[in-house]
């Protein structure tokens, strides 16, 4: 089995293959639909030898939920296809000082650090039970007051925030161009947002740098007495501490557009002097789930942990990569089952093939329909367009060659490399006979049938069929898998 080397990719050199891989990659043209132009367009990087890229990532105070997942594993898919020709440099902040944070404190009546130790572990376990590889940097924000202050103290100094009763508010009518990332004025945009109404505010919109914290509540010294910062900031210090003045995508869910990555190019670009924060902004669209919007009052939000002990977690990230990052997903049972379908599909064809020992380029259809905006859907299709190509090849050599290219093919979008024997003794699954068991009953029908006790081996048949393991009899022998 072959897996891509990102890593050897990350350093600047390449694993066996991926100079061929970088050959393909290097005459296509990535198109992104950059939320900020709000229309298509060709992915030029500011600096070839180092992409920058920053998606915003959780705030640990309770489990993922499966809406936390899908910016986690889109964004994982285009770091994934971004260093097959690129020097990436990634970044995935986790924010662990937050209100929502010190409320779940005080409820629990634990320590805050107790609290994110515990989440930003469960978050990392949950990513990579879905495949997610972890950025190259992850900054928490209680490790970058220092450069959250300086950042706030720029902003001061350029007319650009006040201070007020232990606050430092951002001046948003400073900033002539605050509401280009939604495309509305200002007005229009907090008509239809909450915003804090506050006494010491200049004007409605004008958000929190910096807050005071009383004695009950984390906080740091700063200037302007013991606070804490605001959520918008903790993103613009981290990236600038991180990636520079001026990255090239930053990226998260459709929900951040207003007012969190508003605020963020507002405070970003005064205290950088004008210069251009983010060059492409990406947004994922909604999950939402049997077509209602996931909230608590609906009691519809779901766990990722909870729906890992429903399905593995190579299916429900095939669920989340089935529809255009930028669209709405439907989230429903007949969403798993169907991933869960293709994936036997997938490991059916690759199963008792050897792929080809040299890596190949991932294939050009795959490789083609992620250029174009990340169209996973069509990604897929074009990895079981490979898939029925498997299915009825029969010369060694080919069913080999095409096995590496689906490989290759699937590990760009995360999927399909394990071993397809483990994939169908559901070592994942929870529930049903176990391995041991089922194998037991295939011996019994095995001794059934050389008997010729016909109705004793299909009576086996049948009850492991609503065990939910399949049998398939072909000529190297009974085989099984687990449906589900």
């Amino acid at each position: 089995m072959w897996t891509p080397d990102y890593t050897a990719a990350r350093r600047g050199g390449h694993a066996a293959g991926l100079d061929s891989i970088v050959i393909l990659i290097q005459t296509m043209e990535i198109l992104f639909h950059n939320t900020l132009t709000r229309r298509k367009e060709l992915f030029v990087p500011q600096n070839a030898a180092r992409v920058t890229m920053y998606v915003c990532g959780p705030t640990v105070y309770n489990f993922a939920h499966i809406g936390n997942a899908r910016p986690a594993v889109v964004f994982d898919v285009l770091a994934r296809l971004l260093r097959l020709s690129y020097p990436l440099v990634y970044a995935r902040n986790i924010t662990d000082v937050d209100d929502k944070i010190n409320a779940a404190a005080r409820e629990r009546g634990e320590p805050i650090g107790v609290i994110t130790r515990r989440y930003t572990a469960a978050y990392h376990e949950d990513m990579q039970a879905l495949g997610v590889l972890p950025p190259d940097i992850e900054p928490r924000v209680t490790d970058h007051i220092d450069d959250i202050i300086s950042m706030i103290e720029r902003l001061l100094a350029a007319g650009h925030a006040y201070g007020a009763e232990g606050h430092v508010l951002f001046h948003v009518a400073s900033f002539p161009e605050y509401g280009q990332l939604s495309g509305r004025d200002p007005e229009e945009l907090l008509a239809g947002a909450r915003v804090e109404v506050a006494p010491y505010k200049r004007d409605p919109g004008d958000f929190v740098l910096w807050k005071p914290s009383d004695d009950t509540t984390v906080g740091w010294d700063s200037p302007w007495g013991r606070g804490r910062p605001g959520w918008h900031i903790e993103c613009s210090s981290m990236i600038e501490r991180h990636l520079g003045e001026t990255i090239d995508i930053h990226g998260g869910g459709q929900d951040l557009i207003f007012p969190h990555h508003e605020n963020e190019i507002a405070q970003g670009t005064c205290a950088h002097g004008g210069r251009a924060y983010c060059r492409y902004w990406l947004h994922n669209g909604f999950l939402n789930v049997d077509a209602e919007k996931m909230s608590k009052s609906l009691g519809n939000v779901l766990l990722v942990r909870e729906l890992l002990t429903e399905a593995p977690g190579e299916v429900i990230r095939l669920a989340l990569l089935s529809a255009r990052y930028r669209e709405p997903l439907d989230w429903n049972d007949a969403l798993l089952a169907d991933s869960r379908r293709k994936l036997d599909r997938l490991y059916g064809a690759l199963r008792g093939v050897t792929p080809g020992e040299a890596p190949p380029a991932p294939p050009p259809e795959v490789v083609a329909a992620l250029c174009d905006d990340l169209n996973t859907p069509k990604a897929l299709a074009a990895l079981f367009g490979l898939v029925r190509q498997l299915n009825t090849a029969v010369a060694v050599d080919e069913r080999a060659r095409l096995a590496a290219e689906l490989r290759a093919g699937a590990a760009l979008l995360g999927v399909g490399q394990q071993d397809p024997e483990v994939w169908f003794a559901g070592a994942d699954s929870d529930g049903g006979p176990s391995e041991q068991e089922i194998e037991r009953r295939l011996a019994e029908r095995t001794a059934a049938r050389q008997r010729r006790d016909f109705a004793a081996a299909d009576r086996i048949r049948d009850e492991l069929a609503a065990a939910g393991v399949n049998i398939e009899d072909g000529p190297e022998g009974t085989r099984w898998r687990r449906t589900g």
